[in-house]
This record gives structure tokens, sequence and C-alpha cells, in this order.
């Protein structure tokens, strides 16, 4: 078909064809007499997905990658990307929610005729800059891409000098029995990995989402438990929307983000969570800055002060911190000190606080 009847068919202009041609995205036959450039289905097609790409966002250059792993048929590699793009839309769908709040606080301001000083909106703008900066800022220091092979085997070696992991088991039985799903009720494992904890879950008939920030933990995942629903996503952004879920588990996860962003990703939980949707958190922390200090002596008296500078490129939580934050939000909670850093949270709302 010639330019203007592909125009009409995907009902776009001549130029916008013009312009994906002289990105490269589609490379139309030229008639071999006339010298008219001719597009075929195949080629009707690929723009269709070109517009509904960058309907949703993406960049040219994204989509120029997509579609060469499309044609590498890699198309796990288009699906991370896919998957990349839903997980930026999703952190600028959480600051939008941010910066409708500030400005609601504006107008509410203004319609009660009370002063709203420049220093104020500042105070207001600058306060949700830096929230965005904490969630932007997160990094993964760790490679978990790298780790997703033996993840498993690293999770259940309880011999390790420095585990990570201490009883691991026992912990997410423990989780599962904590939270003891009722029919009908669906949960969502955030930090998955390769899925250990959310199959305690849908092999007892319970429906499970999980997500996490590493593609390879998804793609370990995807392997052992096929039907398992994840997506790519993190604590602080999580890629569902409002009062999604009716609990909430997350294991030896938290410890990557530090203590704002562990504020960010309560308050994500929060969002996605139903009215009396409930949370439960097995993690690396201290009960409190005292109980961390007298933790430092001992490894330091025992010899083991490679474990102190391990310990401090984590962020292990200060639990009193967490049940704070669930105390002024109208949560009940109940804890568990497993080991010395391993704690359990179990956090139910008492009263509706949003």
């Amino acid at each position: 078909m010639h330019i203007n009847e592909l125009a009409t068919k995907l009902n776009i202009s001549p130029r916008a064809i013009r312009f994906y041609e002289n990105k490269g995205v589609i490379t139309p036959q030229k008639h071999p007499t006339n010298g008219y450039r001719m597009f075929s289905e195949e080629d009707a097609s690929r723009l269709q997905t070109i517009i509904s790409l960058r309907l949703v966002g993406m960049s040219i250059a994204d989509i120029m990658n997509v579609l060469l792993e499309i044609d590498k048929g890699e198309r796990n590699e288009a699906l991370y990307s896919l998957e990349l793009q839903r997980s930026m839309m999703f952190t600028q769908f959480v600051e939008l929610i941010h910066n409708i709040k500030i400005t609601d606080r504006m107008i509410d301001h203004l319609k009660k005729q009370q002063p709203l000083g420049w220093d104020e909106i500042f105070e207001l703008t600058n306060g949700l800059k830096s929230l965005n900066d904490l969630r932007s800022n997160w990094r993964d220091h760790w490679d978990f891409d790298q780790q997703a092979a033996i993840h498993d085997e690293l999770v259940h070696n309880q011999e390790l000098e420095f585990n990570q992991h201490p009883s691991y088991t026992q912990a997410l039985q423990t989780i599962y029995q904590w939270v003891h799903p009722h029919k009908g009720e669906k949960g969502l494992d955030i930090g998955t990995g390769t899925g250990n904890l959310a199959s305690l879950f849908f092999e007892n008939g319970v429906e499970m989402a999980g997500i996490d920030q590493s593609k390879e933990m998804l793609k370990q995942c995807q392997r052992k438990f096929p039907e398992f629903e994840t997506k790519m996503g993190n604590f602080l952004a999580i890629p569902y929307l409002n009062h999604s879920f009716d609990f909430i588990v997350t294991s030896y996860a938290m410890h990557h983000l530090t203590s704002d962003q562990k504020i960010l990703a309560l308050e994500e939980m929060q969002r996605v969570l139903k009215p009396h949707g409930r949370i439960c958190i097995a993690d690396l922390m201290f009960e409190n800055d005292e109980t961390k200090r007298m933790y430092y002596q001992k490894l330091e008296h025992e010899g083991k002060t490679p474990m102190i500078s391990q310990i401090e490129h984590e962020y292990y939580a200060d639990r009193s911190m967490l049940l704070r934050w669930f105390e002024d939000h109208g949560y009940l909670t109940k804890t568990q000190q497993m080991n010395e850093i391993l704690h359990l949270i179990y956090a139910v709302p008492i009263k509706i606080s949003y």
C-alpha cells in the first residue's frame, strides 16, 4: 500500500509515517519501476505497535530496542523493556498522587481564606522534591541479577559465617501462619525474589502477586512457578492501583532501603492495601539503637569486626521506628525476634486512617 493508504488505515498523518521512517523504525520497500515507497501489512502492524508504545510514553530509542529484541526472537528481553516502562509509569503515578495532595492543601488554604505565604509554598514543594528524590535515588548496589541463579542455594545455606537469611524456612512459615489468609483474599509479596514466600500462599489456594526490581530474579521465579503473577517493581512505587490487596508480605528485603525510604515503602503498602489490609515483615533489624550498639560490641569482642562493615553496607531497620509508624497510622502490631538480627512484625489496622 502507498503512504496515504497506510495513513488512512492507521488514522495518522503521512508526515508521522515519514518521521518514523526517518528514525529507522520502519523500512518500506520501493517499487521497482516508479520508486514509490510500498508498505506491507507487516509494516502496518509494526507501525501500529510503535504508535501504541509511544502512547504509553516510550521513547523512540526504547521502542527501537524493543523491536530489535522482538526481531531477534528475544521476547523475554522485549517483555523486560515493557515491564521497565510500566514500572517507570507507576513511579510517575505515585509522584502525581503526592503532587495532587500538595495542590489540594494549597487550594484548601485559599478556600478557607487563610494566607498562603511563599515560604510555606516553598516548604511544601521542597518537601515534595525530597520525597521524589528518595523514590528515584534507590540503586541496586548488591547486583541481585547476578545472585539470581544461586539465590535459593544461598538462602538455605545456614552454615555461612555471616548469614543474611537466618532462620529462612522458619521465618517464611511463620509469616504464612501469622497472616492466616482467608478464602477469596489476594496478597502481594514485595521483593519476591524467586517466589519462595509467595509459594507458601498460592500452593495453599491463595491468590498472590509478586514484584521484584531484578529481572533475573523474576526469570528464576517464573521458571519455578509459571502461573505466579509477577511484575517488575519495588517498594517505592508498587505497580498496582490503590486498594488492590488484602495483605502484603515481604521477607529479607526492606533492609536494602534507607530509613527514610522505609517510611515511603510503608506508605506505598498502605496505598495498595484495602482499608483493613494487613502487613507482615520479616527482616534484618535491631530492636533499637541500644541493641545495635550492644551487638556491635559483641562482634568486636568475638573478633568479628568485618561483620560490622557488612551490616553497615546494608540498612538494618530500627524496629522501634517501624512500630512507631504503625502506631501513628492506626495499626495494632505483634513482633517476634527469631535471632539476634532477624525480627518479624505483623500489623493489622484497628482503624481506617486514610
